[in-house]
């Protein structure tokens, strides 16, 4: 009978025993955080140029060096006008040139002989003074015959068009024998060396977002789990302060630091780090426990009798949140929670922090 009693007291102190030392756990004070909200955004990649391209003068197409697709440098030949004609125009001006300056060459020949003998009286000075006005108008006649050579130069380089950047053709909008005049657009060229992504962010944000805020874009068919490589830092160059009334939106551009891969054109997702103007209490992600109907609570420890304890306390928390999370409800700035062995805890077990 005593050897009995031994035992069923031995049973039941044996879990008391168990449970007589503290449970040693890792803690973590709340803190107050500016949290940062991911916001997504849908954009689409233009280029920094692009440019329909007309003629100067009109004229009659005879030579088209480009089609659809064709990757041109600046300065590159893009069209030619037929340019028989000025060219003609143009050897009749500098004819015209040469003989007006022969002209003033013999008339300061003259003048200059002239002015020789006017010293010794071999000649009225009426004379004299006549050459001059006859060196001065043909200096006169000169500069205009100069200018119109300038003028034929100009009108001939204007019967070619070239790039003004490099890029490609996007479109070709005439045909060599057809006839083109001066704004009538012939060629479409976009830059493909300098992207930017214009994306439209819904109204409620533009306070939020400065050129400061962080900015990350993938493209469209690059899933949800991203590499490095598709994934792709981007500056934000311009805040739009103009809303769209039907969409209530505004327009927000970055500036890619890669475009590998990319085109204008191409629809790119948008990843805005968005930090809360107001802070937060904030937690470890490692101090939350989950039951399976999905509520959420933490270990807090506390103290009671000089002796630290651990409470089970229900919060709720931002939803999608990474670490730290966001705690909407249930904790406080300086609340300790655990954040290491708080698996088999139970409310009221005495604890002790490791570190």
């Amino acid at each position: 009978m005593l050897a009995f009693r031994c035992c069923l007291f031995l049973a039941l102190c044996l879990p008391l025993l168990a449970t007589a030392d503290p449970s040693p756990v890792s803690v973590a004070t709340v803190k107050m955080q500016k949290p940062v909200r991911e916001l997504l955004i849908n954009g689409t990649l233009a280029a920094d140029q692009a440019a329909r391209l007309s003629a100067s003068v009109s004229g009659l197409v005879s030579n088209l060096s480009v089609d659809i697709g064709s990757r041109v440098d600046a300065g590159d030949l893009l069209l030619a006008l037929d340019s028989e004609l000025v060219r003609l125009t143009l050897q009749q001006a500098r004819a015209s040139h040469k003989q007006q300056a022969t002209t003033l060459a013999d008339l300061q020949r003259q003048l200059d002989e002239a002015s020789s003998l006017i010293a010794r009286r071999s000649i009225a000075a009426s004379e004299v003074r006549s050459l001059e006005s006859q060196v001065e108008a043909a200096k006169a006649a000169l500069a205009a015959s100069q200018a119109d050579v300038g003028r034929q130069q100009a009108l001939l380089q204007r019967h070619t068009l070239k790039a003004p950047f490099p890029g490609v053709i996007s479109a070709k909008l005439t045909e060599v024998g057809e006839w083109v005049v001066p704004g009538t657009p012939v060629l479409e060229l976009v830059g493909t060396h300098a992207l930017h992504a214009d994306f439209a962010v819904p109204q409620r944000y533009f306070s939020q977002i400065d050129t400061r805020t962080p900015l990350t874009i993938r493209q469209e068919n690059a899933g949800s789990q991203t590499t490095g490589e598709q994934v792709m830092a981007a500056t934000i160059t311009a805040i739009v302060p103009v809303n769209d009334p039907a969409a209530r939106t505004f327009t927000l551009r970055a500036s890619l630091d890669g475009n590998k891969g990319l085109t204008p054109g191409m629809a790119v997702f948008g990843n805005l780090a968005i930090q809360s103007p107001n802070a937060e209490p904030v937690v470890p992600r490692d101090a939350l426990l989950r039951d399976v109907q999905g509520n959420v609570s933490v270990w807090v420890a506390v103290t009671d009798n000089d002796e630290r304890i651990a409470r089970r306390r229900a919060i709720k928390v931002r939803p999608g949140q990474s670490d730290p999370v966001i705690v909407l409800e249930g904790l406080s700035k300086g609340d300790v929670v655990v954040v290491r062995g708080n698996e088999g805890l139970r409310d009221g077990d005495r604890i002790q922090v490791t570190h």
